[in-house]
Formats: structure tokens, C-alpha cells, sequence
């Protein structure tokens, strides 16, 4: 039986480079579909994606502070608590969201690119403001005149 090997590519790397994992920080997330397909047009994947991001078996010692669900990606804003780290989370709202996901549109398969975008937000950044950035992305995208409109948001202030 020959070995697989998994290539990545080279821009994934370059996104892991320098990445931390530093308890009870908060942390501002971007993850893709795999070829950016946008899955979550359809509501009832939209639904199962969406019940994963506030499931505190998934987010463990993590807190989600904010997050909206688009077409094609999503973006969360936690706070890491003392014991997990940031990979450990992702991988599980990942995994989770991706058998739900998958349980409900019938297929197999990746459903989330590998990599995701990270940044780590400084003390001197404001997390209501970097939520409001988050939650007002279906409208940035034309998606929806006003948020309330819009059902896969949620964030800790409102």
C-alpha cells in the first residue's frame, strides 16, 4: 500500500508561520470553503454550520464572541481559555460543522479549506469594534440592507 502524501499549498505554510496560541487571548478567524463553493447558501447547511459555532462541547475553555456565517466563509472572534489552543479549536468547529453539514446536503468530503486566517488582537484593539466589523459582512456583500435581516450572526454584546 503506497503512502499518501499530503500536499499543501505553498501559501498555507506562510499562514502557519508564526502562528501562537496564547491562553485568554481573543482572536479574530477567517475560514474558507474548500474552492470558496458556496455551501452555505443553502439554509438548512447554513443552520447545521451555524449550531457548531456556540456549542460549548466544540469551543471547550473557549468562549465565541462573535461570528457570521457568508456563502463561502466564515468569521469568528474568540477568546482561547487556559486550556486549549487555537488549532485544537478549529479543528473541532471545523470537523463538527463539516459531518453536520455533510449529514444534511447528502455529500462527503472536505467542506473547509485547510488553512484559516488568524490574527491575534492587541490589547489596544477594540473587540466591539472588531465584532461589529464581523457581523456587518452580508452587508459590506450586498447580501442584506440590515443585519437583523440576516440569520447567521451572533456576537456576545447584542
Amino acid at each position: 500500500m503506497e503512502s499518501q502524501r499530503i500536499v499543501s499549498c505553498p501559501g498555507h505554510a506562510a499562514l502557519r508561520r508564526g502562528r501562537a496560541s496564547l491562553p485568554n487571548h481573543a482572536y479574530h478567524l477567517t475560514v474558507t470553503t474548500l474552492h470558496r463553493e458556496p455551501v452555505f447558501l443553502g439554509f438548512e447547511a447554513a443552520c447545521e454550520a451555524a449550531r457548531c459555532f456556540e456549542d460549548p462541547m466544540l469551543l471547550g475553555d473557549a468562549r465565541m464572541l462573535a461570528w457570521v456565517l457568508m456563502p463561502d466563509h466564515a468569521h469568528w472572534l474568540f477568546q482561547l481559555g487556559e486550556c486549549d489552543e487555537l488549532a485544537s479549536v478549529v479543528m473541532r468547529l471545523k470537523s463538527a460543522s463539516a459531518r453536520r453539514v455533510h449529514r444534511v446536503v447528502g455529500k462527503a468530503g472536505s467542506l473547509w479549506s485547510r488553512a484559516y486566517h488568524d490574527h491575534a488582537v492587541r490589547k489596544e484593539e477594540d473587540l466591539r469594534a472588531i465584532a461589529r466589523y464581523i457581523v456587518c459582512n452580508p452587508i459590506r456583500a450586498g447580501i442584506t440592507g440590515h443585519i437583523g435581516n440576516y440569520p447567521f450572526w451572533n456576537a456576545h454584546w447584542l
